[in-house]
C-alpha cells in the first residue's frame, strides 16, 4: 500500500490525540520553507487523507473525513483482498459473461445469481438490471450513499492500476491482465446493489423468464421440476443451508444487565455474495463495524456504538404469479376484464464469443405484461407453460424497492434501539430477511420480518386464485397465484404502505421482549415460544407448523441460557459463544436411541446387510456423543443415516405428529415402517463405503478446508440433521471450499460500561483465496480452533493490536 511511514505514524497520533492539522501537515513538507506558506491544495490533501489500518486477521479499519473518501478506502481494501471475485461479478451484472467465459458455460462458484448458463444470465441482466433500472435506483439514494459508491469505484480503480503496474508482486491474483478485468464506475456499484434486491424474486426464475416465448414448446423436465421445488422450499435458492441462526437475550436473561446478540449466518464461503468484514469511521458521524457483501460500501450485519443487529433468511414470499388468459387470435396478447391488450416486447442483445474468439451478437425478444415479466414454467409442469390459451407472469416486489441500502445506511448511523426500530418501520425495506437487534442501555430485544412483501391478504388471494393455482401449490403453497384476467386481482395498494403493492409495516410481524427472541429460518410464528405471532397472511410463511430441527435446537439453547441465571451480559455472552460452536446434532440427541433400537435389533437388520459392517455401525453410533466436533467418531455415519431417513415422508417417519402445544418437542418418536431404520442404516453404510470413508472416521478427517497450504478440520454438519453449527460442503463433496454454505460471519455483541463489546469470527477469511488453499488463512485457522476474536473497536484496542499496520491514501 503506497504510504510514507512518517505520515502514517503522524496520522495515527493525530487521530488518537486530537493534534492540530498543521502538525500533520509539517510531515508533508520536503523543505522547511514550505511551512511558512501552506497551500490550499496541501491542506486539502491532508484533510482528505484516508487512513487504512489492518488488525489481527487482516481486518481493515478505514477512517476518512467524508463519505466519498470513506468509499475510496472501502473499494481499495476490497480490491486488495478480492479483486478477481469483484471483477467477475461486475462482468456478470453488466451481462457480458458470454463474451468472456462462453455462452453455454456456467459460473463455477455459487452466489445469489445462481448458476444459470452465461447466455441466460446475460439476457436477464441486460433486460432487468439495465441502465434505466440502475438510474432509477441511484436517483432514490441519499447523497451519502451515492458518494460511497463513487468513492468505492475510485478506490477499486486505484488499487487495480497499482496492481497492473506491478504484476509480479500480485501474481497470486490470476485475473490480472485478463480482458474482463476493467476499471469501474459508480454505476457498477449501484448495479451490484440493485441486483441483490432480486435474489428472492426474479432470480429464482431467471432461465424461465429469459427463455419464455410463444414459439418455443418446452417439455416437462423432472429434474428441473425437482430443482425448482427445492429452490422454493428453501426460500432462497437451491441450497437448503442458505440461512442463519440469530438469538437475542434481554435483561431477564442477563440479571438486568442489558442484552446480548448472537448472529450466526450460514452463507456462501466464496463468490461475490460472501461477507467481507470491515470497520468504517467518519469522526463525529459514523463508527460501525461488521460485514457486507463484496461490492457493497456499507455494513449489512454488525454493530456501532449504540445498536447491534443480525439477519436470517425470511420464509415470506417476495414475489407472486399471475395467470394470463390469452387472446385467441394472438398468443402475444392477453385479456383483462375481457379487453385484449398487447404484451410489451423488448429485443435484448448480448455479445457472445464464437469458437474463434471473435465477438458476435445474439438477440432475444423478452415479454412483459402489466403484472410483470412473462415466465414459462413448462419444464416444471406442462400446464404451467406458455400455450395458445394461457401464460404466466411473475411480479417481484423488490424490483421497485429502492430503499434497501438507504435503510442499511441509516442503521449504520442509528443512535438507539428505538431509532433502529423506527427506521425499519418507516422504510419497510428488507428484501428477504428477518431482523433481530439490541441497543445500548436497553434491556429489550427486537425481532421483525418487516420488509418488502406483496400485499396479498388471504381473503384477496382466495377470491382471486387463478385456475392453475392448485397445480402450482404442489410445488409451493406460499406463493400467491392470482387471476390476471381480472384487474381487481392485482396486489392491494394501501395508502399507509411506503411502496405501491407492498404490505404496510404495521401489518407485518414484529416482537419486542425482555427475555429472548430467535429465528433459525422458520417462519415468523415462533420468534418466542411464550408469545407466538399469528393472524398474518399465508405468504409470510407457515404459522402453527413444525419447526426444522435446527430451529428447535436454537430455541432450546435460547431458553436454556435464559434459565441458567447469568449474573451479567458478559457471562451470558461467554455462554453464547460456547453454544454457537458446540456442534450438537439435534436429531441424534432426540432420536438416536429410538432409531438404533429399531435398526440394530436382530429383527431390524436387513438380510442384505453385511453383518460385520452393520454390527460395527451400530457400535459406532451407540458410542458417539451426538456432536460433530472435529475429533468425534460417528457424526459422518449419523449424517449419512439421517440423510436416508429424511427421504421418508414425515407422516411415515414419526409416530407422534406435530402439536402447536409442544412446538419444541414434536413431531417425535420416529417409527419408520417396513424396517425403514434398518434400510436407512444399510444405505448409509454403503454410501460411506463407496467413498472409502471408515464408519468410525473422525469428522475432521473428511470435513475440512485447505487454506495456506494446510488442512484445517471443521466441525458441525448440514442443517437437515439439526446441527446448530452448520458446515455444509457442496453437494457430493466432503471438503469445504468456496462453494460451501456454512457458518460464515459470527458475532456475539453486548454493551458494557466501556461501550460496545463484540467477539467475532469470519470462518472463510477476508481473502478470496483463503478457502482455495491460498493466502489469508489466519481467520480460517481461528475458526477451526474456535478462538473467538475480541473485536478491536475502540481506538485504544486498535492501537494495542499486536498485528496493527497503518497506511494512508492521499488524493
Amino acid at each position: 500500500m503506497p504510504a510514507e511511514p512518517a505520515i502514517a505514524r503522524a496520522w495515527g497520533r493525530w487521530c488518537a490525540s486530537g493534534a492540530v492539522l498543521i502538525a500533520a501537515l509539517s510531515l508533508l513538507m520536503p523543505h522547511p520553507a514550505r511551512a511558512r506558506g501552506v497551500s490550499d491544495e496541501a491542506m486539502t490533501a491532508v484533510a482528505r487523507s484516508i487512513e487504512i489500518r489492518r488488525t489481527t486477521d487482516d481486518i481493515p479499519h478505514i477512517r476518512a473525513n467524508g463519505w466519498r473518501d470513506l468509499g475510496i478506502g472501502i473499494g481499495y481494501v476490497q480490491a486488495q483482498d478480492a479483486l478477481c471475485t469483484l471483477a467477475e461479478s461486475f462482468v456478470t451484472n453488466e451481462g457480458r459473461r458470454s463474451l468472456f467465459f462462453g455462452a453455454e458455460q456456467r459460473p463455477s462458484v455459487d452466489s445469489n445469481v445462481g448458476r444459470s448458463k452465461n447466455i441466460d444470465s446475460d439476457f436477464f441482466f441486460r433486460a432487468f438490471v439495465d441502465d434505466a433500472a440502475v438510474a432509477r435506483f441511484q436517483a432514490e439514494q441519499p447523497r451519502e450513499l451515492n458518494d460511497l459508491a463513487e468513492g468505492f469505484a475510485q478506490g477499486y480503480n486505484r488499487w487495480l492500476r497499482e496492481a497492473q503496474a506491478h504484476p509480479r508482486r500480485h501474481a497470486h491474483r490470476a485475473c490480472l491482465g485478463k480482458k474482463w478485468v476493467r476499471e469501474i464506475s459508480a454505476q457498477d456499484i449501484h448495479r451490484r446493489m440493485y441486483a441483490s434486491h432480486l435474489t428472492a424474486g426474479y432470480l429464482q426464475f431467471l432461465p424461465d423468464i429469459v427463455n419464455a416465448s410463444p414459439d418455443r414448446v418446452r417439455a416437462t423436465d423432472a429434474a428441473v421440476s425437482g430443482e425448482l421445488r427445492v429452490r422454493l422450499a428453501n426460500n432462497l435458492g437451491p441450497r437448503a443451508e442458505l440461512g442463519s441462526n440469530v438469538i437475542a437475550w434481554g435483561q431477564r436473561a442477563t440479571g438486568g444487565d442489558g442484552a446480548v446478540l448472537l448472529g450466526n449466518p450460514h452463507w456462501y464461503w466464496g463468490g461475490p455474495d460472501r461477507f467481507y468484514q470491515m470497520h468504517l469511521t467518519i469522526p463525529g458521524k459514523l463508527n460501525v463495524a461488521g460485514v457486507g457483501f463484496l461490492g457493497v460500501p456499507l455494513v449489512m450485519i454488525g454493530f456501532n456504538e449504540h445498536v447491534a443487529w443480525s439477519h436470517t433468511v425470511s420464509s415470506a414470499r417476495r414475489f407472486g404469479l399471475f395467470q394470463l388468459e390469452l387472446d385467441p387470435s394472438d398468443p402475444r396478447r392477453y385479456l383483462v376484464d375481457g379487453v385484449s391488450e398487447p404484451m410489451q416486447s423488448r429485443t435484448v442483445t448480448v455479445d457472445v464469443a464464437d469458437e474463434g474468439g471473435q465477438a458476435r451478437q445474439v438477440s432475444r425478444t423478452l415479454y412483459t405484461s402489466r403484472f410483470g415479466p412473462v415466465v414459462d414454467l413448462g419444464r416444471m409442469d406442462s400446464a404451467l407453460g406458455w400455450s395458445a390459451q394461457r401464460a404466466l407472469a411473475v411480479r417481484d416486489v423488490n424490483a421497485d424497492n429502492q430503499r434497501v441500502y438507504r435503510n442499511f445506511l441509516r442503521w449504520n448511523l442509528a443512535g438507539s434501539l428505538d431509532e433502529f426500530i423506527a427506521i425499519q418501520r418507516k422504510e419497510a425495506a428488507m428484501p428477504w430477511v428477518n431482523t433481530v437487534a439490541i441497543g445500548k442501555g436497553d434491556g429489550r430485544v427486537w425481532y421483525a420480518d418487516i420488509g418488502a412483501v406483496p400485499d396479498v391478504p388471504d381473503d384477496h388471494r382466495q377470491a382471486c386464485n387463478a385456475p392453475l393455482a392448485g397445480a402450482f401449490a404442489k410445488f409451493d403453497p406460499r406463493t400467491p397465484f392470482l387471476d390476471g384476467s381480472r384487474s381487481a386481482c392485482i396486489w392491494h395498494v394501501d395508502r399507509e404502505a411506503v411502496q405501491s403493492g407492498a404490505m404496510p409495516a404495521e401489518r407485518l410481524p414484529s416482537l419486542l421482549r425482555e427475555d429472548y427472541v430467535a429465528n433459525m429460518n422458520d417462519s415468523y410464528w415462533l420468534a418466542n415460544v411464550d408469545q407466538p405471532l399469528d393472524g398474518f397472511p399465508s405468504l409470510l410463511g407457515a404459522a402453527q407448523s413444525a419447526l426444522h430441527h435446527r430451529g428447535r435446537l436454537g430455541h432450546q439453547i435460547a431458553i436454556d441460557l435464559l434459565q441458567r441465571g447469568a449474573r451479567s451480559s458478559e457471562e451470558l455472552g461467554r455462554w453464547a459463544m460456547q453454544e454457537a460452536l458446540r456442534s450438537r446434532a439435534y436429531s441424534a440427541e432426540q432420536f438416536k436411541l429410538t432409531l438404533l433400537d429399531q435398526a440394530c435389533s436382530r429383527v431390524g437388520v436387513p438380510a442384505s446387510a453385511g453383518r460385520d459392517a452393520y454390527t460395527k455401525a451400530c457400535g459406532v453410533l451407540r458410542a458417539w456423543g451426538n456432536t460433530g466436533e472435529a475429533g468425534d467418531r460417528g457424526a459422518l455415519l449419523w449424517d449419512a443415516f439421517w440423510d436416508e431417513l429424511e427421504k421418508i415422508p414425515e407422516g411415515n417417519l414419526y409416530r407422534t405428529s406435530f402439536s402447536i402445544d409442544a412446538p419444541l418437542s414434536t413431531p417425535a418418536v420416529p417409527m419408520p415402517n417396513d424396517g425403514g431404520a434398518g434400510k436407512a442404516l444399510t444405505s448409509a453404510i454403503v454410501a460411506l463405503s463407496a467413498k472409502g470413508i471408515p464408519l468410525d472416521a473422525a469428522t475432521g478427517s473428511q470435513r475440512y478446508v485447505r487454506s495456506g497450504g494446510r488442512r484445517w478440520p471443521i466441525y458441525g454438519g448440514c442443517g437437515g440433521a439439526g446441527y446448530f453449527t452448520v458446515a455444509c460442503p457442496e453437494d457430493g463433496k466432503d471438503v469445504l471450499d468456496a462453494n460451501a454454505v456454512s457458518n460464515s460471519y459470527l458475532q456475539v455483541v453486548r454493551f458494557g460500561e466501556t461501550g460496545v463489546e463484540a467477539h467475532t469470527l469470519l470462518a472463510h477469511g477476508q481473502d478470496e483465496l483463503a478457502v482455495s488453499n491460498g493466502r489469508g488463512s489466519a481467520p480460517v485457522a481461528r475458526y477451526s480452533r474456535k478462538a473467538w476474536l475480541r473485536f478491536p473497536f475502540n481506538e485504544a484496542d486498535i492501537q494495542r493490536d499486536p498485528q496493527l499496520t497503518r497506511a494512508v491514501l492521499r488524493p
